[in-house]
């Protein structure tokens, strides 16, 4: 059975929640280095919530297709060396996102805590994770779907 349009766009819409992430991201780091904390604050609470929303689509994207189709996700169409990149690129993505599940809540919590050191010091680890999983899920979406297909064979 083929999944329903809704379904299939999903990966556009995860793609575009990444890649509004990673602007979040890089204006809440510019607002902090400009000594703005309260648009720094609301930039960062607005990168973890458009993460958070993304999280939610990806999960459902996956669920649906594997409920419509039996598929758990698109297969990359490269061969060689490309693909090899693609590969690499996707498994440091994944493994670098599951760090995301707990470090931007650290990162949160020592700031709303008012530990001002502490939130510092972990932000400097979670900062840079986070910007490179969100400009990489852009990246990999870009790979999937928008790499020239391999011509069929006829």
């Amino acid at each position: 059975m083929a999944a329903p349009d809704w379904v299939l766009m999903l990966p556009a819409v995860n793609a575009s929640l990444n890649g509004v992430a990673a602007v979040l991201l890089l204006v809440g780091y510019w607002l902090i280095k400009t000594g703005r904390r309260d648009a720094h604050k609301r930039a960062m609470l607005a990168a973890f919530g458009t993460s958070v929303v993304f999280l939610i689509c990806y999960l459902v994207y996956h669920a649906a297709l594997h409920h419509y189709t039996g598929e758990s996700g698109k297969k990359f169409p490269g061969t060689g060396v490309v693909r090899t990149v693609y590969l690499a690129i996707l498994l440091s993505h994944i493994l670098l996102a599951f760090t995301l599940v707990f470090l931007p809540l650290m990162t949160i919590y020592r700031a709303w805590k008012q530990q001002w050191e502490r939130h510092r010091k972990i932000a400097r680890i979670t900062f840079p994770i986070w910007v490179y999983v969100s400009v990489t899920g852009v990246i990999i979406y870009l790979m999937l779907y928008h790499w020239p297909q391999p011509a069929a064979a006829g």
